[in-house]
């Protein structure tokens, strides 16, 4: 169990310490289940009343709220940012150690120093890593693939051929990463398959969650650029662009060919069409469908919030309406402005 003191934790996480510099820490909990052993942060000022009752041994908080806490204070602007590198430092995730010997690594593939591959690993020819690569069980990599230094693969991870990954990055179980884009030309009542001849490639500390799949580039390249955070079962379709520090939530799906700008934040289970572009900034809220270009950043949305189901019906109803409705109201002014003249 690590032990570390406020004073450390003050340094590791940059914050002004109120309090004991040799208090003690061994974890982090939250306001309401902390102990006096524990750290815990105050991000949504909704649990501001919890700073009352908690035994938390210190609280990260902003200045503002540091006065309401009696206890050892952590200060700094940004608490959930300090929440986020500390929680780092008590991180319990596994480490694998060395090379399993049922590893299949082809003759020609590069291994740098310090690689540790987990059991049934997978190394195609022409493969080349980096130094301190992780990669976890039943995990395969496919022909000419090449991974950054320090990039950590978790288990039953595929990538395809031609796959290149930057460094410091993280792809979560179940990814897929590669696979054909969804293209078919119709040739009277069946389908010919377009060979997707393209490829992915994947810029530095992106991390990409379980059960994501990226497709492979018709001709040219998918491109996830640096900084880039997908979430679990999400669908980045072929070609598809996404800029710099761009982060997708859980069960979005994006259609071939789409370019999204840099630091465009898109939440859970939204849909965006093909051939579309997003500008940089832009904000697209839960289950949205984006079927346009946006060009200037801002927060956008679509379809209705949840409503009582007979309310609904009835605002549904409506929808059905408003291009009649329209119409006359159209008539109506005409007439309006023909009678006041």
């Amino acid at each position: 169990m690590l032990h570390l003191t406020l004073g450390t934790i003050a340094n590791i996480i940059g914050a002004k310490l109120e309090g004991d510099v040799d208090h003690v820490i061994t974890g982090l909990a939250t306001l309401a289940g902390a102990l006096p052993h524990q750290v815990s942060f105050l991000a949504n000022m909704k649990y501001a009343n919890q700073l009352d009752m908690t035994q938390a041994g210190a609280v990260i908080l902003n200045a503002d709220q540091a006065k309401l806490f009696n206890g050892h204070c952590l200060v700094l602007d940004n608490p959930y940012l300090g929440y986020a590198k500390l929680s780092q430092e008590f991180s319990p995730a596994p480490s694998f150690s060395g090379i399993d010997e049922s590893v299949k690594i082809h003759a020609s593939a590069t291994i740098g120093d310090a690689v540790n591959l987990a059991a049934g690993v997978v190394i195609g020819a022409h493969v080349t890593l980096g130094n301190a690569v992780s990669i976890g069980p039943n995990s395969v990599i496919g022909a000419h693939c090449s991974i950054g230094s320090g990039t950590t693969i978790a288990a039953n991870v595929s990538l395809y051929h031609g796959i290149e990954v930057g460094a410091f990055c993280i792809i979560h179980s179940g990814a897929v990463i590669g696979a054909d884009g969804f293209g078919f030309a119709k040739d009277g009542p069946d389908w010919v398959k377009i060979a997707q001849l393209g490829g992915v490639i994947i810029g530095d500390h992106v991390e990409i969650g379980a059960g994501t799949s990226i497709d492979r580039g018709a001709l040219d390249n998918t491109i996830i650029g640096y900084g880039v955070k997908l979430d679990n079962q999400v669908q980045i379709a072929h070609n598809v662009e996404l800029g710099d520090y761009t982060a997708i939530a859980g069960c979005t799906a994006i259609a071939g060919s789409t370019k999204l700008g840099k630091h465009c934040t898109i939440a859970g289970a939204c849909g965006i069409t093909g051939h579309l572009t997003l500008a940089d900034g832009v904000h697209v809220t839960a289950m949205s469908l984006v079927t346009h270009s946006i060009a200037e950043a801002g927060a956008y949305s679509s379809g209705t919030g949840l409503d009582k189901n007979q309310q609904w019906r009835r605002n549904a109803t409506r929808f059905k309406q408003l291009d009649q409705m329209a119409k006359r109201l159209k008539q109506l002014e005409s007439e309006i402005a023909q009678f006041q003249s």
